[in-house]
């Protein structure tokens, strides 16, 4: 009978002491998680700092390509290519303005307490816009240079040469056909992410990283 007893009351002890260190190691594990989930996001944030900079120089050279490009045009009304050039400066520093704007108030607006899917998914959506933003403000460069050398030569107090001189028509060929390419580069990348062609700086690296660094996350939590 105490034999059985004792049996019973040592099968209760282990159970006890069993459960205890399941929820102890099971704490440990939260916190662990925590620690982790804690070091990635801080990680993350930190990645996402240089399209901070970034976006913020692009606002400023916007306001610069606006201010020239109005000064352009109204000196010049009566002179068709200086007015096209000052229209496009305008149109093109407005476009870069909207860009920034909108990229930074949708990376300043990731909730790093929220969701991993939910953090991901907004990492998402700034990858998707900031890779049109290098397409749309970054590769039309090869033709933009030149406009903006129109636009300050629009500025001039002399009369404006009759005709157009050639190295400027040569320079937009080129640049057309640098945009074109670099935007063929870039669709290129789109299919491969991993490969080569997708080593372009085009300001999508930190959040490529933050985003490489949530998968990591997400599956931990999941495991």
């Amino acid at each position: 009978m105490h034999t059985t007893m004792d049996t019973t009351m040592e099968l209760d002890d282990f159970k006890t002491a069993w459960q205890a260190l399941d929820a102890r190691l099971a704490r440990h594990d939260r916190l662990q998680l925590e620690l982790l989930r804690e070091h990635r996001l801080h990680q993350a944030r930190r990645n996402l700092r240089p399209l901070h900079i970034g976006l913020l120089f692009q606002a400023l050279l916007g306001i610069g390509l606006v201010v020239l490009g109005v000064a352009c045009w109204k000196r010049n009304l009566d002179v068709p290519g200086l007015l096209a050039a000052g229209i496009a400066l305008h149109a093109f520093g407005v476009l870069n303005i909207a860009f920034a704007g909108i990229l930074t108030g949708l990376a300043a607006g990731i909730d790093l307490a929220a969701p991993v899917l939910a953090i991901q998914k907004r990492l998402r959506l700034l990858l998707r816009l900031q890779t049109l933003n290098s397409n749309l403000c970054g590769a039309p460069w090869w033709i933009m240079w030149v406009v903006v050398v129109i636009g300050f030569a629009g500025l001039s107090p002399t009369p404006p040469a009759t005709t157009t001189p050639a190295w400027i028509w040569i320079s937009l060929g080129l640049g057309v056909v640098g945009t074109l390419a670099t935007w063929a580069w870039a669709a290129r990348a789109a299919g491969k992410p991993d490969s080569l062609h997708a080593r372009i700086d085009d300001g999508t690296g930190g959040i490529r990283r933050s985003l490489h660094l949530l998968d990591d996350l997400e599956n931990f939590e999941r495991d």
